[in-house]
């Protein structure tokens, strides 16, 4: 397979999104067990109120990669280690959660079902919107009785499971160490622009996105930022074992419910990933147009970072799409 020409044609539709001026730009990576890797780079990391060029270099803020690159992993190498028992409430390492009441539906979820979204919480709440001081939301999510529901992908879910990671480690998320190439605090220099926030006040620029992560001061949720070669790198050390042992690797590609595994989603018709994946794939996106998607059966990955919410949420970027015709054109190359 000749990664370069595949990294051409699998760059194309972004070609033709950012000519329609859909999204402002777009970075493109694919790499394969033996780390050979190829990236394609276009557009404006910003445009509002300045713009700025997009490059290999450019950080971007990775959203809800965060919760798997970040958050599942840790959890998985934790229980891996006997720190964590996945089907053991949440209790063990949060012991108040919902404490004024011991009967309370919370006090019952575990770890694994959080990682798998088979909890009855909400997909996501403004919990911005309740007050200013991290500490006090932090105990806000806590002790709020949520609503009973069926299972959704929840945001909630990884924001507890950020809580029992700060509660074993004794710091907070933006306190712990990332490899090179993911960062919690970015060069807002030379990192691509987010949205024009009317919360904030301000074009998002090196600032977590999401309003949840920004007033909590770090989650479980969101709030990483990386590069293309950051991404890779994390991509590259799953495919070839070096970033997490067998057992957490089986945790990931692991179904736990629906179309979920530990953290990662798993392939399924209309997936982001594409209708042509092998079985053995897990993929994951970002609100803010990010993607990775890991096929360990064929030994290669592949992800597409875009700032499609620059500078509001509120267009048609065609991101879904893009994403889908992406994975076809990467799938299509791989099965040949």
């Amino acid at each position: 397979m000749n990664l370069e020409a595949l990294a051409d044609r699998a760059f194309a539709p972004s070609l033709e999104n950012i000519g329609q001026k859909r999204i402002p730009g777009a970075v493109l990576g694919l790499v394969t067990r033996d780390g050979t890797r190829a990236v394609r780079v276009t557009g404006s990391a910003q445009i509002v109120p300045a713009t700025r060029p997009m490059t290999r270099d450019t950080w971007f803020d990775l959203a809800s990669l965060t919760k798997v690159i970040f958050t599942t992993t840790e959890i998985l190498k934790l229980a891996d280690k006997g720190r964590i028992d996945l089907d053991a409430p949440l209790t063990t390492i949060i012991p108040d959660l919902r404490q004024y009441d011991v009967n309370a539906a919370e006090r019952k979820m575990t770890f694994r079902q959080c990682l798998g979204h088979q909890t009855h919480l909400p997909g996501v709440e403004p919990i911005y919107t309740y007050g200013a001081d991290p500490a006090t939301l932090r105990a806000f999510v806590l002790q709020r009785e949520w609503r009973p529901s069926p299972p959704v992908y929840s945001d909630i879910n990884f924001i507890l499971l950020g809580i029992a990671l700060e509660r074993i480690r004794g710091a907070g998320i933006r306190e712990m160490v990332v490899p090179d190439g993911l960062s919690w605090l970015p060069n807002p220099a030379i990192t691509a622009a987010t949205e024009n926030c009317t919360w904030r006040g301000r074009v998002m620029v090196g600032e977590v996105h999401d309003e949840n992560c920004y007033a909590l001061q770090g989650t479980g949720h969101a709030g990483l930022f990386g590069t293309v070669d950051g991404v890779l790198d994390f991509a590259r050390g799953l495919l070839d074992g070096t970033g997490a042992p067998e057992s957490v690797l089986h945790l990931m590609r692991m179904r736990i419910g629906g179309d979920r595994a530990h953290g990662w989603e798993l392939p399924h018709p209309g997936w982001s990933g594409g209708d042509h994946c092998s079985s053995q794939t897990i993929g994951h996106t970002g609100f803010t147009g990010t993607g990775l998607w890991i096929d360990f059966a064929r030994g290669f990955a592949w992800t597409l970072l875009t700032n499609r919410v620059h500078p509001s949420r509120f267009t048609d970027s065609g991101i879904f799409a893009l994403r889908a015709t992406t994975g076809d054109i990467v799938n299509a190359a791989l099965a040949g």
